[in-house]
């Protein structure tokens, strides 16, 4: 009779082993748009949609004269191929995505990209964080970071540029 209460236990309990398993870990953690905030600073308006967390930037219109297209086109891979972006998809697995939206001035949409969970691994990341450093302090003397880094943002992300600032593609 002691066998067969044993048996039971044993059975029982692994049943709830099992049943704690199938359950599978709560739903991946998000981020707050507080701790977003954080992140990217005041200089960046920042909402989490769904499990998209999207930024937007103000483009100084003087960059948009003086470099045309070519400025159109970084502004979101800027702020895309940074520290904070790293970091969100380090410390939250549940972030599908970043969108940076970059507007003028007046607020206008410039330029967007999208950069999806999983594009980019540990070498890949410092080739894109490398770009970005460069295309920001020495861009303004040697544009070619600038395109170096647009060329590489247009390969690992989906993208779209207002026609106003960018012609064609």
């Amino acid at each position: 009779m002691k066998l067969v209460n044993i048996r039971v236990a044993f059975t029982a309990a692994l049943l709830l082993i099992v049943a704690g398993a199938c359950r599978g870990d709560a739903e991946p953690q998000l981020p707050t748009n507080a701790e977003i905030r954080n992140l990217y600073g005041p200089a960046a308006d920042v909402l989490l949609k769904g499990n998209v967390v999207d930024v937007q930037v103000v483009q100084e219109s003087s960059q948009l004269q003086r470099g045309g297209a070519v400025w159109a086109k970084v502004g979101p891979y800027i702020y895309l191929f940074s520290p904070p972006t790293q970091t969100l998809f380090e410390r939250f697995p549940g972030l599908a995505g970043v969108r940076v939206r970059t507007v003028d001035e007046s607020g206008a949409w410039v330029a967007d990209a999208l950069l999806r969970r999983g594009t980019l691994n540990s070498v890949t990341w410092k080739t894109a964080m490398l770009k970005s450093a460069k295309a920001r302090s020495e861009g303004t003397k040697r544009p070619s970071y600038i395109v170096d880094l647009t060329r590489y943002g247009e390969e690992q992300t989906e993208f779209k540029y207002n026609t106003k600032y960018v012609r064609g593609r």
